[in-house]
């Protein structure tokens, strides 16, 4: 068995919610540790399909799997009141103490704007991810908490089912700024697989926030979210990532686009080259083995991953096998 922290990444807009907890559950079997998802209230494209709700899927999979459960991330700055998001972490951990992490980002339309309203530019969602993350740190603190700030009211309150240690807050970030702030005020950074060149100079910057205010940044947790595109068959590996996951080879922000039926007609355009540099396509293991070390040797302490192709269950047990036993943290 591998030392190395391999979770799952449950893709909730591609799988129906009973589905996807079963494939939780055998990926612990398979030897994945810990299980992450994502807060989405609309898939990336029609085809893809689903978008349960997170919480709601969390709660099923802790119940039946044994490893830590993050929601990584939810927004709490739109669809959410930072104070609910706060309530939905804390009964979780209540319930199942030591094993959820909570992850914060600042957004994306595709599931924020369905609310309506002004969709700020990314400056000002940042702002609001931060002060949202205000909020909840200090209901987490079991306090009474009133709260008027620039973008969020809270009246005096308090949360009253609270787990004896709160679950850490991490923040879901790409960008060097965001992580040095992140690095001053949360427990750690989570981010989508780009090069480890870059990830490696991002939790650089995460552990400069740290240390300006006096943290051990070898105490916080370092997530990668890793997709990739493994089948048997090299030909099939390639057009499972176009055809399932093509967002993965769009190189521009997708945070501004509010339909999945806009990012299908991009995705029109999306071939295998497209995903050079983005999403590594291999039927070797091998290959998948070696570009996971490569994050974990950049300080990654946990990496999750996601395979593009429909046949979960034959990856899981591919991988179980075949690369998570290879790795080294």
């Amino acid at each position: 068995m591998s030392g190395a922290r391999v979770g799952y990444a449950a893709m909730l807009e591609r799988f129906h919610p009973s589905d996807v907890t079963d494939l939780a559950v055998e990926a612990e079997r398979a030897g994945f540790d810990g299980v992450m998802a994502d807060d989405h209230f609309q898939p990336w494209t029609p085809r893809q399909g689903h978008a349960g709700f997170v919480w709601n899927v969390m709660t099923a999979m802790a119940e039946r799997t044994h490893g830590l459960v993050g929601v990584g991330a939810t927004c709490p700055s739109f669809r959410w009141h930072p104070a609910v998001v706060a309530q939905a972490a804390a009964t979780l951990e209540a319930m199942y103490p030591g094993r959820h992490w909570l992850g914060i980002g600042s957004g994306e339309a595709i599931s924020e704007h369905v609310v309506g309203g002004y969709w700020p530019e990314a400056p000002q969602r940042i702002a609001r991810m931060f002060e949202a993350i205000e909020i909840i740190q200090k209901l987490f603190s079991g306090r009474d908490v009133r709260h008027d700030g620039k973008f969020f009211t809270l009246e005096r309150t308090r949360l009253w089912t609270r787990p004896d240690v709160p679950p850490p807050v991490y923040v879901a970030t790409s960008g060097p700024v965001t992580a040095r702030r992140a690095g001053s005020v949360c427990d750690g950074i989570i981010t989508v697989a780009s090069t480890p060149e870059k990830v490696a100079a991002l939790f650089s910057r995460f552990d400069e926030g740290a240390r300006s205010v006096g943290k051990d940044p070898s105490s916080a947790a370092k997530i990668v979210q890793i997709h990739l595109s493994w089948a048997p068959d090299p030909l099939e590996a390639a057009a499972q990532a176009v055809r399932e996951w093509p967002n993965g080879a769009m190189r521009f922000s997708k945070a501004d686009i509010r339909s999945p039926h806009d990012i299908e007609q991009i995705a029109r355009t999306v071939r295998a080259e497209d995903f050079e540099g983005q999403l590594l396509i291999s039927a070797d293991p091998d290959d998948h083995r070696r570009e996971i070390q490569r994050y974990l040797d950049v300080g990654a302490t946990h990496v999750y991953l996601h395979n593009a192709g429909t046949d979960q269950l034959g990856w899981l047990k591919a991988f179980g096998r075949e690369v998570i036993p290879g790795l080294t943290p």
